[in-house]
């Protein structure tokens, strides 16, 4: 038994040192981490007068989580669809979603596909994130191997992370966008963190 502790120690050690991040890798700002940070930093592929990023919280002063500048001869007052991307849980608050007007006309994105087709080609970091989420992958900025970044003219390569709970779980990817497509290719680099504890308050629902 011990002799099998100590070999998987070792190999846990050779892996890691195998999949060091790079020294022109770049930490991933912490205040990237929170997704409703990122939508500010939308450029949306095609031109629309107006968007804003809502959760379906059913009082409408607290549903809009970011707006671009309204033009002030303009209202929208639609109802919230019945699904969104990012789902967190069944109920009021549980989904985030766009609602664009391109002209005079409401246009819902209400998927992780159709958020991938709003913001088009990746012009920044926070897109690339974002456009992470939608494949599941998140950033923790507590270690290397999962909040890292360097961009290129053509690509953005990140170290993300996905995690599982019960015990928590943490696993390292590489992964490499297309700037121009969107395309995402990911490399699984393995587990870089095991908690013993088993938290069921940050299980998501399953799409």
């Amino acid at each position: 038994m011990k002799l099998t502790v100590i070999a998987s120690l070792i190999l846990s050690n050779l892996f890691f040192a195998q999949t060091a991040v790079p020294d022109d890798y770049k930490k991933i700002p912490d205040i990237l981490d929170t997704t409703e940070y990122l939508y500010p930093f939308i450029v949306p592929d095609k031109a629309f007068g107006y968007w804003r990023v809502l959760t379906n919280d059913t009082d409408p002063d607290k549903a809009v989580i970011y707006e671009s500048q309204m033009p002030d001869f303009m209202t929208i007052n639609e109802p919230f669809p019945e699904k969104g991307f990012f789902q967190k849980c069944v109920g009021n608050n549980c989904f985030s979603y766009i609602l664009a007007c391109k002209k005079e006309r409401s246009v819902y994105f209400s998927s992780e596909q159709q958020l991938r087709d709003f913001i088009g080609t990746v012009d920044n970091l926070p897109e690339a994130i974002l456009l992470a989420q939608t494949y599941g992958f998140s950033i923790d900025t507590s270690n290397k191997l999962s909040g890292s970044y360097k961009m290129e003219d053509k690509h953005i390569y990140l170290y993300v992370s996905k995690s599982k709970d019960c015990p928590e779980i943490k696993e390292s990817y590489f992964i490499k966008i297309n700037r121009k497509t969107g395309k995402l290719e990911s490399k699984n680099n393995g587990i870089y963190f095991k908690s013993e504890n088993c938290n069921t308050s940050t299980q998501t629902v399953p799409k």
